[in-house]
């Protein structure tokens, strides 16, 4: 099924779930009534029983939201949680490679005690409040100027992914609140301007609420990603795959 709203796109709709495209700008929920993916959500579905977001994309960050239209799919996505049913795959764009090149982080993440809007990574001993968090990654592609990761978390946590792959040394292009670089100059002199944090849902694996099986749905990267991408030596073709 294919429909839009300012940017939106419905990517998926059966009779428990609703999965749709974010664009960078827009928050997935907001406590002020504000604009927001989920108000858009309402609006395109305007007959769904309920309308819960099972998960939440920063602002900047684009892709793919599953919202549960039914008390059932609420239950079957956390379900699907707890058995490591519900897989989500994100590409992220890093001026250089991890090393190694594939693991996994599992670092703790708390809330920053000098800014509650931000999240920092703790000891797994330390006496501040915190979460623990894993996340797998593995390296994409190298380009002559910069690195396309694929993220994979096993945990939901604030700000994980870029906090994770900051922790690590790699920290995402355009993500500022954590190291990462906003101008990319290359060996020519031009400079490359990441504006928002380079970091997209490509895919999702969802479980058939009412059936065996799973669904499995792509949103494609967009153009601002796509176009550092290549700016930086990157074949087009890996952001598809």
């Amino acid at each position: 099924m294919a429909s839009e709203s300012p940017s939106v796109s419905i990517i998926f709709q059966d009779k428990h779930l609703l999965v749709l495209s974010k664009p960078s700008g827009l928050p997935t929920t907001s406590p002020d009534d504000g604009p927001c993916l989920a108000a858009i959500a309402k609006t395109l579905d305007p007959g769904a029983e309920r309308m819960h977001a099972s998960s939440r994309l920063d602002a900047d960050v684009t892709g793919l939201v599953t919202f549960a239209r039914t008390t059932r799919g609420i239950a079957a996505l956390r379900e699907a949680r707890a058995k490591n049913q519900y897989q989500r795959l994100y590409l992220a764009l890093a001026e250089t490679a991890p090393q190694p090149g594939e693991g996994r982080w599992d670092f703790p993440i708390a809330i920053d005690t000098r800014d509650p809007r931000k999240r920092m990574v703790v000891p797994t001993e330390s006496r501040i409040a915190h979460k623990l968090a894993a996340t797998r990654y593995a390296v994409r592609s190298v380009a002559s100027h910069g690195v396309l990761l694929e993220l994979r978390p096993e945990t939901g946590r604030t700000h994980q992914l870029r906090l994770h792959a900051s922790h690590a040394g790699v920290p995402l292009l355009g993500d500022v609140h954590y190291k990462g670089k906003k101008h990319i100059t290359t060996p020519d002199g031009r400079v490359h301007l990441a504006r928002r944090v380079m970091l997209h849902c490509a895919e999702l694996v969802l479980p058939r609420v009412d059936a065996e099986g799973s669904h499995t749905l792509r949103a494609p990267v967009p153009a601002d990603m796509r176009a550092l991408w290549t700016a930086l030596g990157g074949e087009a073709s890996l952001l598809d795959q």
